[in-house]
């Protein structure tokens, strides 16, 4: 094994830390991001590199030549983008590969952008889609605009408050509000063959389903910290849309809509 000064172990452990925060802060699963940095610290010349995940921080320790680094990073929510997963991922292939040395790799890493699409783009996407689940569902054209006007309109308070830091569960909670109020139009006036689809339909956006498969597959892969916190997670925010879908309904005096 090659010899490795203390600088360069230190280097390599804060570039190990660095691409697993990365990809475990824009919604990649544990046992991905372990590999990754145990990949990325053996590309670069170190014995093996062990990880700890808990949902607030992440540790990792290098070891080369009974020589032991740890360091710790504190762990914040991005949001889930995978294509910061993704240029993680082709960092550590390159690396892998003897393309990238460790001035190459921190200088790689730190250039990562993250890429969002354009969110008009996003609005009109979720609210065809949601338009789309209430047609397969059975609803006529007039439930599919009314789903479309309403996920659509809803997505956009969604963006609207995540932009002003809300607290996810408030966001989820006002914007399952506004979506229900708009598609329970619906059933008051008795618009389409079968209103309570649009009802349902509108909200879909809302559905944690990211963190929920994140979390099963942690917690059957071993990773059972992280697994209960993003269930937890995924738990909180479906409670805050269905405080949102509750409150609409009251409002509008709609007892039943199944």
């Amino acid at each position: 094994m090659p010899e490795l000064s203390h600088e360069n172990q230190q280097e390599i452990t804060r570039l190990c830390a660095t691409a697993a925060l990365l990809m475990l802060q824009h919604g990649a699963e544990s046992t991905l991001v372990d590999q990754v940095a145990c990949r990325l610290g053996i590309a670069l010349g170190v014995e093996s590199v062990e990880a700890a995940f808990t949902p607030n921080a992440i540790v990792i320790t290098t070891r080369h030549n009974d020589h032991c680094i740890t360091t710790t990073r504190r762990n914040y929510d991005s949001g889930i983008n995978m294509a910061v997963i993704t240029q993680v991922q082709r960092i550590v292939i390159a690396t892998e590969h003897k393309i990238y040395g460790i001035h190459q790799v921190k200088k790689k890493l730190n250039n990562i952008k993250t890429v969002k699409y354009n969110r008009w783009f996003v609005v009109l996407m979720v609210g065809l889609s949601c338009a789309s689940f209430a047609r397969l569902a059975g609803g006529d054209v007039v439930i599919s605009l009314i789903t479309f006007l309403a996920s659509g309109i809803g997505m956009f308070v969604r963006q609207e408050l995540a932009k002003r830091h809300y607290n996810p569960m408030i966001n989820f909670a006002i914007t399952a509000f506004i979506a229900s109020c708009i598609s329970g139009q619906a059933l008051l006036h008795s618009w389409g063959n079968e209103p309570e689809i649009a009802l349902a339909s509108s909200v879909l956006l809302l559905v944690p389903g990211f963190p929920l498969i994140n979390s099963l597959s942690d917690m059957l892969k071993g990773y059972v910290n992280m697994g209960l916190g993003r269930w937890a997670i995924a738990t909180v925010l479906t409670f805050g849309a269905c405080i949102g879908i509750v409150f609409a309904l009251t409002i509008l005096h709609i007892n039943a809509w199944s």
